[in-house]
């Protein structure tokens, strides 16, 4: 096993208190497949195009209450650091661990000093954009499935006033304009 990924097991196992976690790391451990518990460890999550994804589990390179906590301060210091009053619409479908990671998310950013609009039911991932700019938020986040792939799979994803993703880095020069394609059917 991976020197890194032992001491993150390590952690790991001192300080879960979620009891399903704490069942999958022991049963993990106690299975010996140095394989999947490398999987689980190797690297953090990381946001992709649309947000943070990835399966459910103990990990740090997997969805659970942890690994959305983190996540969410990395919001809540991006719109402490960029608005004088932020706020953020939250919202969330019927994806597994939804309620769970959306009161995680609430509490993180409540913490930090920013007003929350929490959706208090399941909702369609676009009313997130619409409550955005419905309530003037600075942000929005929406805790739904990773569409195309296993149910085991959940995604944060998070938008702008403008309902826009967050920038993952400064942009450095812009972009022309997008043009319109024509079909090679249509007619000229």
């Amino acid at each position: 096993m991976d020197k890194e990924t032992g001491v993150q097991g390590q952690l790991w196992k001192e300080n879960v208190t979620e009891p399903d976690l704490e069942t999958e790391l022991e049963q993990l451990i106690a299975s010996g497949d140095e394989e999947k518990l490398n999987d689980a460890f190797y690297r953090d999550l990381s946001f992709g195009t649309a947000g943070l994804r990835g399966t459910l589990g103990v990990g740090t390179n997997r969805m659970n209450v942890y690994v959305v906590a983190q996540a969410t301060q990395g919001v809540a210091d991006y719109l402490n650091a960029h608005y004088d009053k932020p706020s953020l619409a939250l919202a969330r479908d019927s994806r597994l661990k939804g309620e769970d990671f959306q009161k995680v998310a609430a509490g993180v950013l409540a913490a930090n000093g920013i007003h929350v609009y929490v959706y208090p039911r399941i909702e369609p991932v676009p009313t997130l954009s619409f409550a955005v700019r419905y309530l003037h938020t600075s942000a929005g986040i929406v805790l739904t499935a990773s569409h195309g792939t296993p149910r085991s799979t959940t995604a944060t994803r998070s938008t702008t006033t403008t309902a826009a993703r967050l920038p993952t880095r400064p942009r450095t020069r812009s972009r022309p304009p997008s043009r319109r394609r024509r079909s090679l059917a249509a007619p000229r």
